[in-house]
Parts: structure tokens; C-alpha cells; sequence
């Protein structure tokens, strides 16, 4: 394993589970007043946009990182329209 893929797999573990205790309290709390439909729509389809970049390029950390985050963003998108109020964001 190279040097550059090292980096890649830190990089992508540090950022997918920093974004583990938001997804983790949403799950347990279903409280989702403070997240923008705006916004979680954009990032997941942000995050579905680098996972198939990172397919074409067979580029596995950023395939790995975004798989995972992708799923994560999804059920939360998923809860916001299921469980939010209609915002005007």
C-alpha cells in the first residue's frame, strides 16, 4: 500500500466518523429540528456524486469513505422528511 492510499484511508475515517455522533443521535433521538432539508439534500447528493467519482477512478478510499457516509446521510435525509416539519429552508 502506498503512501497516498495511507493518506486517503485517514482522511476518509476521520471524516466519515466524525459524522457518526450526528447520524447516531438523530437515530436515538428522531429530533431533527435542527437539520436543513436544504442542506442534507445538497451534501447527500454531493456525497453520492464523489462516490461514483471515486468508482471511476477506482480510487477505494474515497469509495469506502463516501459508501459509508452516503448510507448515513441518506437515512438521516430519509427521517427528515419522515419526521420533520415543514421548514421554510
Amino acid at each position: 500500500m502506498h503512501i497516498d492510499d495511507l493518506i486517503g484511508y485517514l482522511a476518509a475515517c476521520l471524516t466519515t466518523f466524525s459524522f457518526m455522533p450526528q447520524a447516531w443521535l438523530t437515530f436515538r433521538t428522531r429530533n431533527v429540528s435542527g437539520i436543513s432539508l436544504g442542506m442534507y439534500s445538497t451534501f447527500t447528493l454531493g456525497v453520492a456524486l464523489w462516490l461514483i467519482y471515486g468508482l471511476s477512478l477506482k480510487a477505494w478510499p474515497v469509495v469506502v469513505a463516501n459508501a459509508v457516509t452516503l448510507v448515513l446521510a441518506l437515512a438521516i435525509l430519509t427521517m427528515k422528511l419522515r419526521y420533520g416539519r415543514p421548514s421554510r429552508d
